[in-house]
């Protein structure tokens, strides 16, 4: 009955034929207008202004290539994110460098490569960074992450603003008066300024707003008490997305940087300073619309009375979030998306594990085996949290285009799987 649920003007039953299940699918030209809707409504509209799009959300080289290409910057957060980065010959001074744990090894990296901002997060990582720079005699711009002590209104688990958060220098004056100082004596580093991130999945501007009050109320203390003048502040990101019906809509960018860069005008004019620049890094907001995962139905169970499931070939090891954090779906059935949902159908996944639930209660059609099943909005932090649990090997990953669809990370295949596994020779058994 009727045809198809299409993607980004592709047929999902055929790119599910054409690739396999399960399959990330994501649309390009969704990206980019993510990225110019960031140009035209906040880097176009201020000066002294810098986006730098989240990577842990989904990295790979095609991404760094058209981050690049729509202007904005990269935020990563290991080793392995920016030796993507370099891989892809990302513009260095365009990166950003975050972590809470940063190795030598990383920290030596980043300063190699000349990535554009470090954002320190602890005082054993300034001290190792300054050391590095002086034996590697270099230099290395950098930011002080702090905790502001406010709490968003999401998951605990994607906190990360509040007071015990594990990020960041807490807000205690002596300690960062003392902390300032020593960076500003130290050649080698330069400190540009400071950053917060509240957490992830925000849909209040107000906060933003309270934790920029209270950086700012911190700046204004050392630009008096140190005559410290702060070039930047990065305010992070984590501005939420609609993944279901019941939930709010997405915010235009404009929701949250508006009211920003009011507020930070505002403080900054009072006092006839110079204000700092404004960077922002959402991550989820520009990749996780532009995503869905599709997966094959295999068996129908159904306990009368109380509940009917629907497995599918994938599960935890392609998108842990709702065993994570009770993280909420939507989804369609590609081959079945116009006929009536007059049934509740809840999605399992494949592993070995009763929280292996993709979708609770979704209304279905009459399901069979062999269906394909469309999950909305999984372009962030499905592939990124991706695990080999149950020794599942990786789904592939295809990028839609005006030129055509390419897979941009390749299926894993049962060898991938053991690629890094060695016997050792006590344990081979030898030929008789």
């Amino acid at each position: 009955m009727g045809t198809n649920y299409c993607f980004a003007g592709y047929d999902t039953v055929e790119l599910a034929k054409t690739y396999g299940t399960p399959l990330y699918v994501l649309s390009e030209k969704m990206i980019r207008e993510k990225c110019r809707n960031i140009q035209e409504n906040f880097l176009m509209k201020y000066d002294k202004s810098f986006a730098a799009y989240a990577s842990k959300a989904f990295l790979t080289q095609a991404i760094c290539k058209i981050i690049e290409e729509e202007g904005l910057g990269l935020d990563v957060v290991s080793g392995g994110e920016l030796y993507t980065a370099i891989a892809a010959k990302f513009p260095m001074e365009r990166v950003i460098f975050h972590g809470s744990n940063k190795s030598r090894e990383e920290l030596e990296m980043a300063v190699k490569h000349d990535v554009g901002r470090i954002i320190v997060d602890n005082e054993y990582e300034l001290e190792m960074l300054a050391a590095i720079a002086e034996s590697m005699d270099s230099h290395a711009n950098i930011l002080f992450r702090l905790s502001p002590g406010i709490e968003g209104d999401t998951h605990k688990y994607i906190q990360t603003g509040q007071k015990d958060s594990k990020f960041g220098l807490p807000l205690n004056k002596k300690e960062l008066h003392r902390i300032v100082k020593k960076t500003m004596a130290n050649r080698r580093l330069t400190l540009l300024g400071f950053h917060f991130h509240l957490g992830s999945q925000l849909f209040e501007n107000n906060i933003y707003l309270a934790a920029v009050q209270i950086v700012i109320n911190l700046i204004k203390v050392l630009k008096i008490e140190l005559g410290y003048s702060t070039e930047e502040l990065n305010v992070g990101g984590g501005f939420g997305i609609k993944y279901t019906a019941e939930e709010e809509q997405t915010h235009e960018i404009g929701f949250y940087t508006d009211e920003i860069m009011k507020e930070v005008s505002r403080q900054f004019e009072k006092e006839s300073w110079s204000q700092p620049s404004i960077i922002i890094e959402p991550g989820r907001w520009i990749i996780g619309e532009a995503g869905i995962t599709l997966y094959t139905i295999g068996s129908i169970k159904e306990i009368e009375g109380i509940r009917k499931y629907a497995s599918v070939d994938g599960g935890m090891p392609d998108n842990p979030r709702p065993a994570l954090y009770q993280a909420r779906y939507d989804g369609v059935i590609a081959n079945k998306w116009q006929e009536k949902t007059d049934q509740v159908t809840t999605i399992a996944g494949k592993c070995c594990e009763s929280g292996d639930i993709l979708i609770w209660d979704l209304p279905t059609p009459e399901l069979e085996s062999g269906d394909v099943l469309v999950m909305k909005n999984t372009g962030a932090y499905n592939y990124s949290m991706a695990s080999h649990y149950n020794k599942t090997p990786k789904a592939a990953v295809v990028l839609l285009s005006d030129e055509g669809s390419y897979v941009i990370v390749e299926r894993e295949t049962y060898q991938d799987l053991i690629r890094m596994e060695r016997l050792p020779d006590y344990l081979i058994k030898k030929d008789v």
